[in-house]
């Protein structure tokens, strides 16, 4: 007796004494290897991903058919007895032959890739917004500020000044028109 009420009296003074152990407080929950319901594995440990280095990790899927299956020679009898030549060239596809022109909008006899001619030789510089304080609506958008002193965007390098001829030759008009851009 005395012995139960010595262990009731270090119950009293630890209170955790009779529950548990220090060991089974920390443990992990039973784990079956199974994932709840809506968690998705990181891709780290999935095969889903296609990005993987190896092809052996990915895996092979065969095609759904077998191939080849009504092709000639797949029995004894047509192995021994051997496909025929005009079998054969039935079997081939003809060669295309290649066209007179690259695809690039070329015809035959014609002068090559298509182009368009560089109408102005001054270039245009950078085109910022137009600051109009003055509130008049203008049909102007934009206004060449010069060519920026760090290297040129390819678009930027395309703009070229032409300047607008009215019956004149351009060399005329760039003495005494405005620039259009």
């Amino acid at each position: 007796m005395r012995a139960e009420a010595g262990h009731r009296a270090d119950a009293k003074e630890h209170p955790m004494a009779d529950k548990s152990r220090g060991d089974d407080v920390y443990q992990p929950a039973e784990d079956d290897g199974r994932l709840p319901p809506n968690e998705q594995p990181d891709m780290e440990n999935t095969l889903d991903e296609r990005d993987l280095d190896d092809q052996m990790a990915e895996g092979y899927s065969p095609p759904e058919r077998p191939l080849a299956v009504d092709a000639f020679g797949t029995t004894d009898e047509e192995e021994h007895e051997g496909e025929s030549l005009d079998r054969r060239l039935a079997r081939e596809r003809p060669d295309v032959a290649p066209g007179d022109d690259n695809g690039i909008g070329d015809v035959p006899q014609g002068e090559g890739e298509p182009r368009e001619e560089i109408r102005g030789e001054e270039r245009a510089g950078r085109l910022v917004a137009v600051n109009d304080t003055t509130g008049r609506q203008t049909d102007v958008f934009g206004e060449d500020v010069g060519i920026d002193g760090g290297a040129a965007s390819a678009e930027e390098a395309s703009v070229h000044i032409t300047h607008e001829s009215v019956g004149g030759s351009e060399e005329e008009a760039r003495d005494g028109a405005e620039p259009d851009i």
